[in-house]
């Protein structure tokens, strides 16, 4: 399975006329739907530390997903709330370079006021097209999050509910899912936040694991009868081995004018209008510094290879690196000038592996 499978098997579960069940995940037993995204939840984990999570544990395993590349929140999100692949809706990643800005960044989760939402991110949301279907659809997560562009870019057509603890966030899932038809996503960060500071299986890590069990638990006690709940994720996590500051004691950052993405997944980009040749140059240079330790793409590469989906609009095109690096096994790619920030973190998605892209689909009917 795929995410970008998820959200529209669920409508169709709903009634949505327009969504297909991909899934296989059949009608709705009773019109309400529950979508739980915690971030940094990779299927390994799950497995791994299964036995600090008994209420996860306990329930029923739908399948194993594969996220879109880059496994990072920003692009993973965007594929499960649109249905369609990076190359389509075009959030290539956790930064990118504005196109014809002068090398200026975009940072997809803290956004841009100079950038326009619903431009950047033109894929109408399945959450725009349940609504019209009058399927009510409720965003519950972070009050921070609520007025941000990243959320106007891929949650529009929800109504939001921002909650900041626990059970809050729960009375307000609760509360929204006294509708029918209804739909709830609900979406908490803290444990890709301990994942990002200390590492997966570090001891806050697991502390927020278990209290995600906790809320889980929780939820089950005080859903309306026959809500079904699926849990899935954006992505895995790894942690840090080797690092590679680009451009110190080494050539990488020899005719780059712009680096972007994150120490997984890099997206370098040259100057205005420099020629084919000088793409090629720096990508057989990283390629002979790295070796294994990464694939390289130049960007007509990186389509032809399906990296962001078989389709990619002229929009993503743009914004795509002229090239693409992306990590193996445990090695970050650090920018210079963030390197005391991206160096600290312990935990590092945004790759290729399994670790990092495949999450898993667990399900329940509260009875």
């Amino acid at each position: 399975m795929h995410l970008s499978q998820i959200t529209p098997s669920l409508f169709a579960s709903l009634g949505l006329a327009d969504a297909s069940d991909q899934i296989n995940c059949g009608a709705s037993p009773n019109g309400r739907e529950l979508l739980f995204l915690v971030d940094g939840l990779g299927a390994d984990a799950v497995e791994k530390f299964s036995s600090y999570i008994p209420t996860l544990s306990s329930l029923i395993r739908h399948g194993a997903v594969r996220t879109s590349f880059p496994s990072t929140t920003a692009t993973s999100l965007a594929t499960l709330t649109t249905g369609v692949n990076p190359g389509t809706h075009g959030m290539l990643g956790y930064t990118v370079q504005v196109p014809r800005s002068g090398g200026r960044i975009l940072n997809s989760l803290k956004w841009d006021e100079r950038v326009d939402p619903a431009i950047w991110q033109p894929v109408p949301t399945l959450f725009e097209r349940a609504t019209a279907a009058d399927i009510s659809v409720t965003h519950v997560a972070a009050k921070r999050y609520e007025d941000t562009g990243f959320t106007r870019a891929v949650f529009r057509g929800a109504n939001y509910r921002g909650a900041n603890i626990h059970e809050d966030l729960v009375t307000e899932t609760v509360e929204a899912l006294k509708k029918t038809p209804s739909f709830v996503y609900l979406y908490v960060n803290e444990l890709d936040v301990a994942g990002h500071s200390d590492g997966v299986g570090s001891e806050k890590w697991l502390a927020a694991l278990v209290a995600i069990d906790q809320l889980v638990a929780n939820l089950l006690k005080k859903l309306p009868r026959k809500t079904r709940i699926w849990l899935t994720a954006d992505h895995g996590m790894i942690n840090v081995g080797e690092k590679i500051v680009i451009g110190q004691e080494n050539d990488l950052a020899t005719d780059i004018a712009t680096i972007a993405g994150e120490p997984r997944a890099r997206h370098l980009y040259l100057e205005d209008g420099a020629p084919l040749s000088a793409h090629k140059e720096v990508a057989s240079r990283w390629e002979e510094y790295l070796g294994e330790k990464a694939t390289i793409y130049l960007r007509d590469q990186a389509i032809a290879a399906g990296l962001f989906g078989i389709e990619v609009s002229l929009d993503a095109s743009d914004r795509m690196g002229d090239v693409i690096a992306i990590a193996h096994g445990e090695m970050i790619l650090i920018e210079a000038e963030r390197e005391k920030q991206e160096g600290a973190m312990v935990g590092h998605h945004g790759g290729a592996t399994d670790i990092e892209s495949f999450v898993p689909l667990l399900t329940h009917v509260t009875s």
